[in-house]
């Protein structure tokens, strides 16, 4: 529902952008691309493009179920992919053959940086006592609680960015005062100082936000406990449930940073270089090298299950 609600605000905005013609990027004469501008019209734009994004969510779901991997993100990772020799192709016809192969090292770089970041984890120590149930004897092993650095991934980008477009809706409706003018140059020009602070708290924000949703501290400690488990030095219950949101507290600080730099990566190139079509934009490579990851791994594991030898080491 979050996301049919995100759909139609941003239907709306880009109603307003084809009746203004902002959407036509810096044209010199912008033209208006609905020039009976009204109600219905707009409704008519906002239900197409509602409905498109919903099939592409069903699509997505069907890919979950009957497919490998995340559907959603192999929708994503394929339209990034399918982009970038055409983006690659606009920087080395822009910039030269220098500033290209540097800009592929840092893409290279920033690939080697994210990998790092997403296997990065904390490892729990687990105990579980021995129990005895009827006449044979249980537990008495012991494993790990991993905790990854990343634990959101780029949930928090797509978040910040979808909050974002807000001020670009306003900035349509209100462009001529100077309110409308303020929103504009600070909230909308992605290489302003105001933006990247902003888009930086947000991605923060939202990385904490979103682990505490997907990782509940007080349930893994009642399940740990149900089943005998404990981490050596801490009394199961209350005392285990805090232990582990104080870890993850401070493990998320650094993933959170990183992805928040990450997702400005493209500002800070526009605000230096002036580069329009960055083709290795710090969200793109992230939601890529994250979408392969995972992937990779679900192969894993349908290989081993079926009794094949694996390729990862």
């Amino acid at each position: 529902y979050l996301t049919v609600v995100l759909a139609i605000l941003q239907s709306t905005g880009l109603a307003f952008l084809f009746h203004n013609g902002s959407i036509q990027d810096g044209a010199g004469n912008p033209v208006d691309l609905i020039p009976n501008f009204n109600a219905w019209r707009v409704g008519l734009i906002v239900l197409s493009l509602t409905a498109g994004t919903a099939l592409i969510m069903w699509l997505g779901e069907l890919i979950t179920q009957r497919g490998i991997g995340n559907g959603m993100s192999i929708l994503i990772f394929t339209s990034i992919v399918s982009s970038l020799p055409s983006e690659g192709n606009a920087i080395y016809q822009q910039e030269g053959l220098a500033p290209f192969l540097i800009i592929i090292g840092i893409g290279l770089a920033i690939v080697v940086a994210i990998v790092y970041m997403e296997q990065g984890q904390r490892r729990i120590p687990v105990q579980y006592a021995k129990r005895v149930v009827g006449r044979k004897m249980y537990g008495g092993s012991s494993t790990y609680i991993p905790l990854k650095v990343n634990q959101a991934g780029v949930i928090p980008i797509i978040f910040a960015s979808s909050v974002l477009y807000i001020p670009t809706m306003l900035q349509n409706v209100i462009q001529d005062n100077v309110v409308g003018r303020w929103i504009s140059n600070n909230l909308v020009n992605s290489d302003s100082p105001t933006y990247m602070i902003v888009y930086g708290i947000l991605v923060v924000f939202f990385a904490y936000f979103y682990t505490a949703i997907t990782f509940n501290p007080a349930d893994v400690a009642d399940n740990m406990k149900k089943y005998g488990g404990f981490i050596p030095g801490i009394r199961p219950g209350r005392q285990t449930a805090d232990y582990l949101d104080r870890i993850l507290t401070r493990i998320t600080l650094p993933g959170a940073l990183f992805i928040a730099f990450i997702a400005l990566l493209p500002s800070v190139f526009l605000a230096v270089r002036d580069i329009q079509a960055l083709p290795f934009g710090g969200t793109s490579i992230l939601i890529t090298v994250g979408v392969t990851l995972e992937t990779m791994k679900q192969i894993e594991s349908q290989l081993m299950m079926r009794h094949y030898e694996g390729f990862l080491k």
